[in-house]
């Protein structure tokens, strides 16, 4: 395909600011004995919007006290119980502290006030913020080379939830080979180097996972506790797949029960001394780390020496790959955060693992894990966002791309040169851009190389940012770009849509073919009804990219369209698509029918783009007139005047007759009409003559009926059925004027094509009956008058020049 590429370069600028909550942490305790006191902390974010969590206690004996909390800030309070006499007990859900709950409670014995003491130390001490848990501080292992988008999310995650993680390998090449096919024994060599100061240690707990695909849902404390259920030494995640070797298949116990049963090495958890063990024998960096472990598990004399389990069930662990189907999101009622639920085991996993191509639905959910999404509005839109400098703005290459005919296109330019930009920089045409290139279409330029063109280009130049617009969407914020640059995201796009329409320029999810498939959320991305940012596996038409992913970019795949090839190598290479639909960034146009070998073919497309159409070619007072308290022009009785279109709708429809040019000759014969006779001749082109004939019937169902039924009242017919829609053109050597007569009409409409005075000289419309004539019609205006019996009326001399209008016989 031939293109036409528009590139210019403007200015702008990238700080960084980094927002990352913290959340969870607690402890746990139990008493036997008289007088003991038992905590245990679900999970605690602090005082503010993180809330979750608490403490929790039994007694067996008399004179212990019992605490249970369900959460500062909203979501609960304190609750208690005791076994004997003197035991005291006490239950909050709302009021009391401000913003925190409240207390009502019992006691049998001893003093209120002593609890409240105890209350208050408690509560000083868990604002650290701190995870707490019993004896040694479990340790928290990675592996990633590079701080990516997919890597920033993980740490997200784990600050959400008070996790402090050590990333190993971070900042150097990566060893460990091809990810894609057998790989890995790198992470392995990494954690052995890591855990030998530890290696004799029995009691700390080491928790190991993936980074790049990988998200926390719980506080650390949680996770722990939901491990010490397993009584496992060492606990691995599983999957559904025997892999990298199917042939092992045969060789792993019987699974007893439901579950998945092969061993996946992307999380694992235990202790340090035997999880040291496990990693003794010495491996390759480029060796596959699930196959080393798997042959350990398989090996019952090891796997029994080594307490090694797996997850069967994601009560703990979900690895994605191959059970999509089965993980859902549910919202929690009290924090108004989402959370992953396994339907087919009624689990809730604390760690999800996206495993092989379940990544793309991983990245979905992460939309909304993890405190992403919390009481319905969207968190990550506000964070690490960067501000503007008007001093230091940084340099963007805009790459405009016409690679077929599209209506608007010169609506699109100017959106284009009215982006909010300094002006010696925005000028769109000619020398205020720092650079400025044109490829013409007459060098045969195809697609893949005009694109691929932009990129270099950008390259070359050094710039910060590439932003492509298409031909096919209109940026109608002048603030788009400033606002996707302050988002701070490798590739972002905004959301745009054909008006009244669900088509849009992302696509949510993909089919197992790899093509478009609609994710549970996108009607309400597109409809608005929530707002936010969003990681999406297809992006198109206008998006914004940092220049240091361009070295990645390649619009190059054996058969397949450069966009959903671009996408095809971000997916590959995990460097992740953003969409934002926090404000009306702009909208889509439909190309797909547009004829652009007429004359003014935009004229043409008012079922397929009518917003666009109706910016163009309907007057802006049009709407106004609609309003209850308007009062229309009445220039004779029954006469009414209203504002219905624009200069480029008078322009363009004369220009489209005249251009067609087979007048009508005025006299009685006419061919066109069945029966072959005119009453009453005029020099006239039909809409039917120039394909125009469907659009005008529907301009007057949206654009006149309205107006028809404001001033005569109480009559309704929808939609309007005309005939007779043509142009009439009076000249004085031609057809000056028009003879008295009635129209063959419930109602005439008459809309004047070009200015009186200016154009042409005399002429108008004479109504007999009222002696009352209409001689100064505005161009783009309509008057609206009864066809039949009341207003018999003759159309005046034209003297001078060439008078044009449009003329409708509505329900004859």
């Amino acid at each position: 395909m031939k293109s036409f590429l528009c590139i210019a370069l403007v200015a702008a600028i990238v700080a960084t600011v980094s927002c990352a909550p913290q959340f969870g942490f607690g402890a746990s305790g139990s008493a036997a004995n008289a007088g003991a006191q038992s905590f245990n902390q679900g999970g605690f974010g602090g005082f503010g919007p993180h809330g979750g969590g608490g403490f929790s206690g039994s007694a067996a004996n008399a004179g212990s006290q019992s605490f249970t909390q369900g959460g500062f800030g909203p979501h609960g309070g304190f609750s208690g119980s005791a076994a004997n006499a003197g035991a005291q007990s006490f239950s909050g859900g709302a009021g009391g502290f401000p913003g925190f709950g409240g207390f009502s409670g019992s006691a049998a014995n001893a003093v209120l006030a002593q609890f409240l003491v105890l209350l208050l130390a408690c509560v000083s001490h868990l604002c650290v913020g701190e995870e707490k848990l019993p004896g040694k501080a479990p340790l928290v292992f990675t592996v990633a080379s590079n701080e990516t988008e997919a890597y920033l999310r993980y740490i997200r995650s784990a600050k959400r939830y008070g996790i402090e993680v050590t990333t190993l390998g971070l900042g150097k090449p990566w060893q460990g080979g091809d990810m894609k096919k057998l790989g890995g024994g790198y992470k392995i060599n990494l954690l052995r180097s890591a855990l030998k100061p530890y290696k004799s240690d029995d009691d700390r707990i080491v928790l190991f996972t993936d980074s790049y695909d990988v998200l926390f849902l719980a506080s650390l404390e949680k996770i722990v506790e939901k491990f010490e259920t397993f009584e496992a030494s060492i606990l691995f995640g599983s999957e559904g797949f025997c892999w990298p070797d199917p042939e092992l298949k045969n060789k792993y116990p019987v699974l007893e029960g439901r579950g998945t049963r092969f061993l996946n090495s992307g999380l694992f958890m235990g202790y340090a001394s035997k999880v040291y063990q496990m990693l003794k024998n010495p491996v390759k960096d480029t060796d596959d780390d699930q196959l080393y472990y798997t042959k350990i598990y398989i090996d019952q004399e090891l796997r029994e020496e080594l307490n090694m389990k797996l997850d069967h069930t994601a009560a703990l662990f979900q690895n994605m790959n191959g059970v999509e189907e089965q993980i859902t999101l549910a919202l929690d009622p009290d924090s108004k955060e989402a959370f992953l639920k396994n339907t087919e085991y009624s689990t809730n996993p604390l760690i999800v693992h996206g495993n092989g191509p379940s990544k793309i639905t991983l990245n979905g959910y992460a939309n909304y894990l993890a405190g992403a999404f919390v009481d319905g509005e969207c968190q990550t839109v506000k964070e690490n966002l960067i501000e503007l400098d008007e001093e230091n703005l940084p340099t963007v290459m805009v790459a405009l791309f016409v690679e077929k005919a599209t209506p608007f296109i010169e609506e699109w330019f100017e959106n284009i040169a009215k982006l909010n930009y300094p002006k010696q920089k925005m000028d769109q045409y000619t020398e205020e851009y720092r650079s400025f290139r044109m490829v013409d279409y007459s060098e045969d330029f195809e697609e893949l190389a005009g694109r691929s063109l932009a990129v270099n280009q950008c390259l070359k130049k050094k710039c910060d940012y590439l932003f492509v617009v298409d031909a096919d969407g209109h940026i109608d914020d002048p603030d788009t770009l400033r606002r996707l640059i302050t988002l701070n995201r490798d590739i972002i796009s905004p959301v745009l849509t054909r008006p009244e329409k669900v088509w849009s320029n992302f696509w949510g999810a993909l089919s197992s073919q790899g093509f478009y498939a609609r994710s549970s959320d996108y009607m309400d991305i597109v409809g608005r009804k929530v707002l936010g940012l969003w990681n999406v596996p297809f992006i198109s038409t206008v998006y914004l990219v940092k220049s240091s992913v361009l070295p990645e970019f390649s619009y190059e795949l054996t058969n397949t369209d450069p966009d959903m090839a671009l996408c095809w190598h971000m997916r590959a290479k995990g460097i992740f698509m953003h969409v934002v639909n926090t404000e009306q960034f702009g909208h889509l146009i439909d190309s797909d029918y547009y004829e652009a070998n007429r004359t003014h073919p935009d004229f043409y497309q008012l079922f397929n783009n009518k917003y666009d159409w109706e910016r163009k070619y309907i007057s802006a007072e049009y709407h106004k007139q609609l309003e209850k308290d308007f009062v229309p022009v009445q220039p004779c009785p029954d006469v009414y005047w209203f504002s219905i279109g624009t200069e480029k709708f008078c322009d363009h429809l004369r220009e489209i007759v005249e251009a067609f040019g087979k007048w009508s000759d005025g006299t009685h014969s006419d061919k066109r009409l069945q029966g072959g006779y005119e009453a009453v001749p005029t020099r006239d082109i039909h809409m039917n003559q120039v394909g125009l004939e469907q659009v005008w019937l529907k301009f007057l169902q949206l654009y006149v009926k309205p107006l028809q039924e404001k001033v005569f009242i109480g009559y309704f017919h929808d939609p309007p059925r005309s005939l007779m829609n043509f142009v009439v053109r009076y000249r004085p050597d031609e057809q000056p004027s028009l003879r008295p007569h009635h129209d063959s009409s419930t109602y005439t409409i008459n809309v004047a094509l070009n200015t009186a005075g200016v154009d042409y000289e005399g002429g108008g419309c004479k109504f007999l009956r009222y002696n009352c004539s209409v001689t100064d019609t505005k161009k783009g205006w309509m008057l609206m008058h009864p066809g039949r019996l009341t207003h018999f009326h003759e159309g005046l001399l034209t003297t001078k020049g060439t008078r044009y209008i449009m003329i409708s016989f509505v329900d004859p």
